[in-house]
């Protein structure tokens, strides 16, 4: 089974300060900042382009999962996220083709929806989120 009608939800970037980082989709791209919001040890300020949002993620501390990516990698693209019809199916497809799931079972992620990662070392490298 494959996952039909995947599209990109999001870019999720992380900084170090979502205010300093801002600036160039906002004065550059002429892109509006969402409300910002806090999830998973994350202040995150979304900008819509188009049909892919892209998302600032700031750690609110020095444990979360952002913080560690800035202390190894530095600033930079942190995920993709792909919107799927059926979340559930396709952490199932995901477990049956041998995929490494960070989350076995959807959870709550920004904007009220479900999520879930899915490892990168079975990926090549690139840690996806899958949501509704």
């Amino acid at each position: 089974m494959t996952l039909p009608n995947a599209t990109v939800a999001h870019i999720g970037i992380a900084v170090p300060d979502v205010d300093t980082a801002a600036g160039f989709y906002r004065d550059i791209l002429g892109a509006a900042a969402r409300d910002p919001e806090e999830s998973d040890g994350a202040r995150i300020l979304s900008f819509a382009t188009g049909d892919v949002d892209l998302e600032l993620l700031e750690p609110l501390d020095d444990r979360g999962p952002i913080a560690r990516f800035l202390a190894r990698r530095g600033p930079g693209i942190h995920h993709i996220c792909f919107r799927v019809p059926d979340l559930d199916a396709a952490l199932a497809t995901c477990r049956d083709r041998g995929y490494e799931l960070i989350d076995e079972m959807p959870r709550p992620g920004a904007h009220g929806r479900r999520i879930a990662f899915v490892h990168p070392r079975t990926t090549s490298g690139i840690l996806y989120e899958l949501t509704e």
